[in-house]
């Protein structure tokens, strides 16, 4: 993937963050270093508009008051809380690394500055949906609109829905099946949380293995990552074996690489002895 890359030195800017109070009241100087990587395929490298990339005129003005309008004590949270803000507020720019000087901290000892860098990308992630009790669809399109709503997430596609005979030993409804893929800022964690919360939103019961449930939602896929803990599986640990993920995946990633098979999710969904009725 290629990228564009627009650097920001030394930006001044007089601000109200520390720990002491004469910091907040005063006031002090604080220099920001940024550098943006922006995706840029061939027509944006031979682009001469403006709109095709960051108006970084603009740019220092918004890092500027975010800094004036927004009061922290700790550099590492106001670091944080800019990264998110540029992310959340330029489409085109896919990873940020934003350091922030503070050359007159009170330290009390010979020093030339103290800084804090923080660097923050979006992660590529799929999800599986699915649902078979009660408004099926219903379920199925609230849990997408909430992904929408979350403010560190965006959704970049949405499989067809896909009918499905259930999974398991359990006698139950059909399914209602499609993959997501978002562009996230949550780590894994923090988005399995927030799924989670999604699903009890739902009403989801956790009361019968492989049972029937208004929304069930997995991370198929996290970035290129392997995760392995007590509550989370990436990539999800039997998803090479269900037409129910593969065949929705295969319609929005067919050429992802699953990180430890080494196969493509349309090659999986190709070796699956399985058909649309089973």
């Amino acid at each position: 993937m290629d990228y564009r890359m627009i650097k920001i030195r030394e930006l001044n800017v007089y601000a109200n963050h520390g720990v002491y109070a004469e910091e907040t009241e005063k006031g002090q100087d604080f220099f920001i270093n940024a550098d943006l990587y922006l995706y840029a395929d061939e027509q944006d490298v031979l682009s001469d508009e403006l709109d095709e990339t960051v108006n970084y005129a603009e740019l220092c003005s918004f890092i500027t008051d975010y800094m004036k309008a927004n009061t922290c004590k700790l550099l590492e949270r106001i670091s944080e809380l800019l990264c998110i803000e540029i992310l959340t507020r330029y489409d085109r720019v896919e990873s940020v690394r934003l350091e922030i000087r503070k050359p007159d901290a009170p330290i009390g000892l010979p020093f030339e500055s103290v800084s804090v860098e923080r660097k923050l990308s979006w992660h590529t992630a799929y999800l599986s949906l699915g649902s078979n009790m009660g408004e099926k669809q219903k379920f199925i399109d609230d849990a997408i609109e909430a992904l929408k709503k979350q403010n560190h997430t965006k959704v970049a596609a949405v499989s067809d829905m896909l009918i499905t005979k259930p999974y398991g030993p359990v006698e139950q409804d059909d399914f209602i099946n499609c993959a997501v893929e978002i562009k996230t800022l949550l780590s894994p964690v923090k988005l399995l949380d927030f799924l989670h919360e999604t699903e009890q939103a739902a009403d989801r019961k956790r009361e019968i293995h492989w049972g029937p449930r208004t929304l069930d939602m997995d991370i198929v896929f996290y970035d290129e990552e392997v995760i392995s803990t007590t509550n989370l599986i990436v990539p999800h640990v039997d998803m090479h074996n269900r037409f129910f993920v593969l065949k929705p995946m295969s319609q929005i990633a067919g050429f992802y690489r699953h990180p430890i098979l080494g196969k493509t999710v349309q090659q999986m969904l190709n070796e699956l002895d399985t058909c649309e009725d089973c």
